[in-house]
């Protein structure tokens, strides 16, 4: 019998790895796909699940579903996938949470990074830095001037300790040095009425959350959050053409657990990129605040280990605790 030499046999091994994660690919998908939205139905999160869960559907021609399971603040949902089996099956729409969840609880069930095959960063989002019609200042220059020269007076609302919004704040007063009372509410509603009302001055709110109250002057928008001006509403400066650094989004994108073949990976990177560059579908939600993406799966993973970096500096310097 013929023997085969050490180098062949590798040659061999390799080859059959790849011939089988190509039929893998080639069988992919067969059966339905999960689209897992670590929190509650309604809002962005979950009608932008919905809606790429449609449009998925159609592209790979299979059954695309979405199950929602909150809780733990997406540490549920995301354990959920981080631990299913990694055949392409069970997906992860991550959102930012994904980052500042590290910083935040010492001990988490799954490692952000380690524990997904990152496919694309969909889309991103700024927030709204809105006030009450009350405040006398209408732009973050003149709030600040405020905040200064009555230390501890100005009051910003939060959706909760460790929220977006309350990171959004403390990097506020960080990068100038101010003294805001921060106040965490159980939700946006509830401290965009607080400021409506004038019992608090500013908050940090999604757009489609900020607009119902925007529109009818209820509040007033002072800036947006992101590096660059919001399509949607270009004539409100952003914080950072006042405070320079200043950079906070809300994002979405999608992942796999570890272990997923990179055909497959490499599969519904294709399919989602080519989703997000459908119009009919981008413009859905351009119209509400966000800005579309596509990226590659390493791409979307060097953002959420810089996120991780900004937030878990910030958390650790403010001191900020969920408990």
């Amino acid at each position: 019998m013929k023997k085969i030499r050490p180098f062949a046999l590798l040659a061999l091994t390799v080859g059959a790895v790849f011939s089988a994660q190509a039929q893998t690919a080639d069988n992919y998908p067969n059966r339905t796909i999960r689209i897992i939205v670590p929190y509650t139905p309604g809002a962005i999160n979950d009608i932008l699940a919905r809606r790429m869960a449609q449009y998925l559907g159609e592209e790979l021609k299979q059954t695309v579903i979405v199950e929602n399971k909150p809780g733990a603040g997406t540490a549920i949902g995301t354990e959920f996938v981080a631990r299913a089996d990694p055949d392409g099956y069970t997906l992860l729409q991550a959102a930012a949470a994904h980052s500042i969840l590290p910083s935040l609880v010492k001990k988490l069930p799954f490692d952000p990074l380690k524990s997904f095959e990152f496919i694309t960063l969909a889309a991103t989002s700024s927030y709204v830095m809105i006030a009450t019609p009350k405040l006398p200042a209408n732009n973050v220059a003149e709030f600040i001037s405020l905040v200064k020269e009555e230390p501890g007076k100005y009051v910003y609302a939060s959706t909760g300790n460790g929220s977006s919004a309350h990171l959004m704040g403390e990097m506020l007063k960080e990068l100038t040095g101010t003294d805001i009372m921060h106040i965490p509410y159980k939700g946006l509603a509830q401290g965009l009425n607080d400021v409506a009302s004038g019992q608090v001055h500013v908050t940090f709110g999604t757009y489609p959350g900020s607009m119902a109250y925007l529109k009818p002057g209820r509040v007033k928008a002072l800036a947006t959050t992101g590096k660059n001006r919001m399509s949607s509403l270009p004539e409100v400066s952003t914080v950072q053409e006042t405070v320079p650094g200043y950079d906070a989004q809300g994002w979405w994108g999608y992942l796999a657990p570890a272990g997923t073949p990179k055909a497959i990976i490499q599969k519904l990177n294709s399919a989602f990129n080519k989703i997000i560059r459908n119009k009919t579908f981008s413009d859905t939600f351009t119209s509400e605040g966000v800005e579309m993406l596509g990226t590659t799966g390493d791409a979307f993973k060097t953002h959420v280990e810089q996120e991780m970096q900004v937030w878990g500096k910030l958390v650790k310097s403010a001191q900020i605790r969920t408990n």
